[in-house]
């Protein structure tokens, strides 16, 4: 796969995701996608591991569920061949306390046929435990 069409399909993805185009969304995503978002579960029951479509849109649903989304911004992304990485600054607020995240996320994306096959997203997880409680872990 070109790079350009790596870059076309995980921006697509990005857009879809930030307009809650879910259907798009589900289009983007290969049936066998394998998924990773790394954060502690029992604080961000939509993170961990996940295998397949239905799986991962569950996972989003659970985030949407949750969160909404008040900025979602790619600032840096780099395609080589299959793979792409993405640096995005966001804020999310918590609908349960209302309470606005701030953080920066890292995603990894690997494409075929215009379809995310693999994604890994990592952040600062401490720091956004801490925003998400609403106070500061003992260390």
């Amino acid at each position: 796969m070109s790079e350009e069409a790596t870059r076309t399909a995980v921006k697509d993805l990005y857009a879809s995701y930030v307009a809650r185009d879910f259907s798009r969304v589900a289009a983007l995503l290969a049936d066998d996608i394998d998924w990773i978002i790394y954060a502690p579960m029992h604080i961000f029951p939509f993170a961990g591991h996940r295998t397949g479509k239905g799986a991962v849109l569950e996972a989003l649903g659970g985030i949407e569920q949750d969160y909404s989304i008040e900025s979602y911004v790619p600032k840096v992304m780099i395609a080589e061949d299959d793979w792409a990485s993405v640096m995005s600054d966001v804020a999310f607020k918590q609908r349960s306390t209302g309470r606005l995240l701030r953080f920066n996320i890292a995603d990894f994306m690997r494409v075929r046929e215009g379809q995310i096959v693999e994604f890994r997203e990592f952040a600062n997880t401490f720091d956004v435990v801490e925003q998400a409680l609403g106070r500061e872990l003992p260390i």
